[in-house]
């Protein structure tokens, strides 16, 4: 898969309830701005079905990514063969396609992962002609032991100025493989601009980071900062695509012109990684 530097996450469509017509615009003005991969899951609520409804024709030009195991707004999950089946064949009808271009594991523990139960169903499902590719979509240990285990080509992990485990755990261990590598919450949800009494617990392990590292860019303007924590994480080897969630039409086509000025500078890359390493503590782990 020849993948666009930026690939719209889904999530947002599912959890802020949008409506058909506002998917068909922010799918619309992004593909036309040379967006060609969208990620969603089974757990993102009617995020799939939107997907499917305003795709149309123009599922062609475009690779959909979708994940399995939690279900129903993460309400519960089903690791499991069988179930896993399902969720494959319900995200096609949902998705309004005849295969997927990637499955992934929704971050599974190793337990599940070591087991083999969930990655012989994906593999099964390959064979069946369901599937192009395998991914395990998570951080930490269970990432790790996904890259090492050889039976996924894709890996899709959370990196970006607030998420920096990934660097040294299991990217290098990535590229030797030559998996594709999908970032994940690459802006770090743009975090920083909120005040504390506005941080939603989701939000707050980087908020909290983020008001530690106390970057110098992130008192720039919004686009600024956004722009240069967007190249951040694109400037690392490996990284094929990174996922911007949205439930705005309009947002990935201001994100794609951010790039607009390059790659980011090497001397901006090693400030940054030196700030986080100067400052990250232990517990500072991939966002699940």
């Amino acid at each position: 898969m020849e993948v666009s530097v930026l690939g719209l996450g889904a999530w947002e469509i599912g959890l802020e309830r949008r409506s058909l017509a506002e998917v068909e615009a922010i799918l619309g003005g992004a593909l036309d701005a040379g967006l060609n991969v969208v990620d969603t899951a089974s757990a993102y609520f009617d995020s799939e079905e939107l997907l499917g409804r305003a795709l149309g024709a123009r599922r062609a030009q475009l690779y959909l990514f979708t994940k399995c195991g939690p279900t129903d707004g993460f309400s519960r999950s089903d690791w499991s063969a069988a179930g896993l089946r399902r969720q494959i064949e319900q995200s096609l009808r949902r998705l309004r396609t005849d295969r997927l271009d990637l499955i992934q594991l929704h971050s599974c523990s190793l337990e599940v992962l070591a087991r083999g139960e969930a990655i012989g169903a994906l593999e099964q499902a390959r064979r069946d002609g369901l599937v192009r590719f395998l991914g395990y979509a998570g951080d930490g240990e269970p990432a790790r032991w996904a890259v090492a285990s050889g039976r996924f080509q894709v890996l899709q992990t959370s990196l970006s100025i607030a998420d920096q485990e990934a660097l040294s755990l299991t990217l290098p261990l990535a590229r030797e493989r030559g998996m594709g590598v999908v970032a994940k919450r690459p802006i770090a949800n743009v975090v920083w601009r909120l005040p504390a009494e506005k941080v939603e617990p989701y939000y707050r392990g980087y908020w909290q980071r983020l008001r530690k590292l106390a970057y110098p860019f992130l008192a720039a303007s919004l686009d600024e900062a956004v722009g240069t924590a967007l190249r951040y994480t694109l400037s690392w080897p490996g990284v094929a695509t990174a996922l911007v969630g949205t439930g705005k039409p309009g947002r990935f086509e201001q994100n794609a012109a951010l790039l607009a000025a390059g790659p980011s500078p090497e001397a901006e890359q090693e400030a940054i990684r030196r700030r986080w390493l100067e400052v990250a503590g232990p517990d500072w782990v991939g966002e699940v």
